[in-house]
């Protein structure tokens, strides 16, 4: 199917396309031994410190993001004031148009926060050296495998391309664990046949995924929200299964600081987490305002027509969703997008192990010999989340375990 050139820059206008991906992400130069942190000890002094000196070390924040709904606490914190409630004062966070992107900005600390993929949050720390903290989980669930209308099941893709935001990402994980269920290899080079089983992976933007599955130029993309919304409310394709179906309430992207400030500014820290435990309150609480606030309607965060956000944000209706199999376990107490800063350990260390089953581009062999238990310690520092859940109501507020802990469930 061709596309007019007219309708091109409908889509284009509807996914808010940005430009391509830069080759590769710029090595950070940081030795091992400067970005190894002594993680028990300095969580335990940040710990202390937030009990014992409430003035912020500094008050400017700058938040970078890319046009997903998954950033929402990130910028809801700022359109709610939850940011200047708390001491910050952040202008109107930064738009950034791919992951490559972000991640620069990051790096190069044009930015303070910004909300990362989580296997890309892992991918800089252990296999670029980079001195990042992850603070918070961001969201949960919230993405999809959307596909053209003709493709009724992941077997049905044998012989396509299929999109994906970043190799290390969950969605490329959730994906391969799909192909692998039918009996598919996803494969990096070379193009796909449906004789030999294999489906071929590219990494795109996701503002440019709408356009390409409508050009026919991919067979589907698996991403986050609002751009599966797009292709639903645009009729352009259908979401086959959503992730959040395959692995209950797994996280995507994750707020991530640099860790001199997790370290040296542990008030300043606080007040950002607290900031973003706030606004997933009043995202959970409140989705179809969130969604306004999120739009061109409200503080214009997002590109996307208010329709997409708030169907990406509230529709996970179980009387279309069950029968069609994007919904296959709809005894699950899931919501379309979910919110909780807490960061579980046992994710963690579930995600590394299920990213050395992933096929990516590049080398991969961090992986080999990184044990999942202490690299959750050394990427994470919780306390921050746990303090703003305290602080705002407890566990129960955020609709998670009291102990904090809880088991992985995989169902693919």
């Amino acid at each position: 199917m061709q596309v007019s050139r007219r309708k091109f820059i409908q889509l284009s206008a509807l996914a808010g396309a940005g430009a391509l991906l830069s080759p590769a992400l710029a090595a950070c130069g940081t030795s091992d031994d400067e970005s190894t942190s002594s993680t028990a000890s300095v969580n335990t002094s940040v710990a202390t410190s937030l009990k014992t000196n409430g003035n912020l070390e500094k008050t400017t924040l700058r938040v970078g993001y890319l046009p997903i709904t998954d950033a929402s606490p990130l910028l809801l914190a700022h359109a709610t004031g939850a940011y200047e409630k708390n001491g910050l004062q952040v202008e109107k966070p930064t738009l950034m148009r791919s992951w490559n992107t972000v991640a620069e900005a990051f790096q190069s600390k044009q930015v303070d926060i910004v909300h990362l993929l989580m296997p890309m949050a892992i991918w800089l720390r252990f296999s670029k050296n980079f001195p990042l903290k992850l603070v918070a989980w961001d969201h949960m669930d919230g993405s999809a495998l959307t596909v053209k209308d003709h493709i009724n099941s992941v077997a049905e893709l044998a012989g396509t391309t299929v999109a994906i935001p970043y190799w290390y990402s969950i969605h490329n994980v959730v994906l391969q664990m799909l192909l692998r269920k039918e009996g598919l290899q996803a494969i990096t080079l070379g193009e796909p046949s449906v004789s030999g089983k294999t489906v071929k992976l590219v990494v795109l933007p996701p503002p440019d995924m709408p356009v390409a599955l409508s050009n026919d130029s991919i067979s589907g993309y698996i991403v986050a929200d609002p751009f599966n919304a797009v292709a639903e409310v645009n009729n352009i394709g259908k979401v086959l299964r959503f992730t959040g179906d395959v692995w209950y309430k797994h996280a995507c992207c994750v707020a991530v600081m640099h860790e001199e400030d997790v370290v040296n500014n542990p008030n300043f820290t606080q007040a950002a987490v607290t900031s973003i435990a706030e606004a997933q309150l009043f995202a959970a609480n409140n989705k179809v305002e969130a969604a306004r606030l999120l739009s061109k309607d409200g503080g214009n965060y997002l590109p996307q027509p208010l329709k997409a956000i708030e169907y990406a944000m509230t529709h996970y209706d179980h009387s279309e969703y069950v029968p069609s199999g994007a919904i296959t376990h709809p005894e699950w107490d899931n919501q379309r997008i979910g919110f909780q800063p807490f960061p579980f350990p046992s994710y963690t260390q579930e995600l590394i192990k299920s990213l050395r089953e992933t096929i990516v581009e590049g080398d991969n062999s961090f992986l080999d010999n990184l044990n999942p238990l202490t690299a959750h310690q050394d990427l994470v520092n919780d306390n921050f989340a746990k303090t703003a859940i305290e602080k705002l109501g407890g566990t129960e507020k955020f609709n998670i375990p009291e102990d904090y802990t809880r088991t992985e469930i995989i169902s693919v």
